[in-house]
């Protein structure tokens, strides 16, 4: 049986693989990646001008890159951009779209860690593979967070490596050997070198600690042993921090406490689109958050989750302290501080988020895991009551039709399922709320405009003109060649995601020749004026 067992979860995997294989290259290019790439770049030079100064004043790739010092943005941890960057660095004269493609790919990969993690997390705190597969389908059923795990190079990134620093924490509590402590410094380092927030994988793993000290029931030789691999894993983690982040290198503390410093007073000053009004990011209502997430979180997802909560606050309101005494008791605090800790912060500090919660997809995986949690608890509950028994089957029949009607929105929206509302009718998230805001539906608008006219020039224009320079860079290099951005020709086409513009558009600015739709919303229009 265990066999099976562990063949449906490779298969599942597997197939998870190949999906990404196939669908990875139709993906649109994100506002923040070409900004991205730069970041890397600047860092590579700054570590390849402090390891080989002489060799690095001539290369080529290098002439146009800021130096680090002057780099406005030289405080944002790289690691993940750095390998992308080497690769431009060994291969002169890469096309952008083969950079782009390839950077796809890898940041799918890390997705792919992702739903693995959170696969084993919910195996060790449920013991079924069965629900730890469920745990994964339904991240992996997440439409948003599944668009971005093939563009989003922040934070689906981040949130994969928090999710597996959050699993080798679990492994390291079921068994703290040194091996395991060495592997969460280096899941934790990682974390915080792709951005900072990740040091909360430290203070959540100081706290674990902490509990497994007072309320784990091990014996002696297993403590002098936790003791241990809390030494080595502070010193792996803080240490690789340091080396995977070349902002810390000239001075590891100084530079730590001042970035940690700017990201608690990160003040962004651009406007959103919510609720139907214009509000500048550094104005946010308390609930954006909480908003966001609801209304971009399939419905079942959301009330399995709610009757998590509850149930475990009625265990520990109960139980008090004596739910520690179990790992999997530990666990469920655990996910308590990785769900409610962010979110409270930026709720009580007035922290700066903005395009929707994407800042606060980290916390997603931990939102699932107690939604697991909920639902197992009800249908276990059942067992006891025919009726309750009825209406559990009733719940589990329409949160399964949800799941496929969401697999089906989602293939119907490929590859645009970034703009997904779980129950908002599509005039209202027109009126309500930003569409696009990652612009990545551009592509597909640039890719109309270069089938369906043969001029050898093609002019084009967009609100802000780096979503069109970011998604003609994914596109192949005859084509790029034929569009020009803001030229002064009297014909030009004229692109819009309708961010920040939920109103309709002036007949001055063309006729609408072609219109995008994602699941009855329209995220993209093409106007031609001549």
């Amino acid at each position: 049986m265990a066999t099976r067992s562990n063949t449906y979860v490779k298969v599942y995997f597997l197939l998870v693989f190949l999906l990404g294989v196939f669908i990875f290259k139709d993906y649109g290019v994100s506002w923040d990646e070409s900004i991205d790439r730069i970041n890397g770049m600047v860092n590579a030079k700054y570590i390849m001008a402090t390891l080989a100064p002489e060799w690095t004043e001539h290369q080529l790739v290098f002439t146009n890159v800021p130096d680090f010092a002057a780099h406005l943005e030289n405080d944002h941890g790289a690691l993940f951009h750095l390998p992308l960057a080497f690769m431009e660095v060994v291969w002169p004269g890469l096309d952008s779209r083969t950079y782009y493609l390839v950077r796809h790919f890898c940041i799918f990969l890390t997705f792919l860690l992702a739903l693995w993690s959170v696969y084993k997390i919910a195996l060790v705190r449920f013991k079924s593979q069965l629900l730890g597969l469920l745990t994964s389908a339904l991240l992996l059923l997440s439409p948003r967070i599944f668009a971005d795990g093939f563009y989003n190079g922040k934070d689906l990134v981040f949130l994969s490596f928090f999710t597996f620093g959050i699993y080798t924490l679990i492994r390291l509590l079921e068994r703290p050997t040194l091996a395991r402590a060495a592997l969460h410094g280096f899941a934790t380092a990682i974390a915080t070198d792709v951005r900072i927030l990740g040091c909360l994988l430290f203070a959540l793993s100081i706290g674990m600690f902490m509990i497994e000290a007072i309320w784990g029931e091990k014996p002696k030789a297993e403590r002098r042993q936790l003791g241990k691999a809390i030494s080595l894993y502070c010193v792996v983690a803080i240490s690789l921090t340091v080396v995977g982040w070349p902002y810390l290198w000239e001075d590891p503390a100084g530079k730590f406490l001042e970035a940690f410093d700017k990201m608690k007073r990160f003040r962004w000053e651009g406007d959103v689109y919510y609720l139907g009004q214009v509000v500048k990011g550094i104005e946010l209502p308390w609930h954006y958050a909480p908003v966001w997430i609801a209304i971009t979180t399939p419905v079942a997802y959301s009330l399995a989750f709610l009757a998590g909560a509850v149930i475990w606050l009625y265990t520990v309101v109960r139980y008090r302290f004596a739910v520690l005494r179990a790992l999997e008791g530990r666990i469920d605090v655990l996910l308590a501080g990785w769900f409610s800790i962010p979110l409270l912060m930026v709720i009580l500090l007035h922290s700066v988020i903005y395009d929707g919660w994407r800042h606060l997809y980290f916390i997603y995986p931990a939102f699932l895991v107690v939604a697991v949690r909920g639902a197992y608890a009800v249908w276990q509950a059942s067992k006891n009551s025919l009726v309750l028994k009825r209406a559990t089957l009733v719940l589990a029949v329409l949160a399964g039709a949800e799941a496929v009607y969401t697999a089906v929105r989602m293939v119907a929206a490929h590859p645009n399922q970034q703009v997904f509302f779980s129950f908002l009718s599509p005039e209202q998230v027109e009126q309500l709320f930003d569409r696009d805001y990652w612009g990545v539906a551009y592509r597909q608008g640039l890719e109309w405009i270069s089938t369906h006219d043969t001029a050898a020039q093609l002019t084009i224009n967009a609100p802000v003109s780096i979503v069109l320079e970011n998604n003609l860079a994914i596109l192949k290099p005859a084509d790029r060649a034929r569009f020009k951005i803001n030229g002064t020709d009297k014909e030009r086409y004229y692109l819009t995601a309708y961010r920040m513009h939920p109103e309709a558009y002036p007949d001055t600015i063309g006729n609408e020749v072609y219109t995008l739709k994602t699941n009855g919303i329209k995220i993209l229009s093409v106007f031609y004026r001549w």
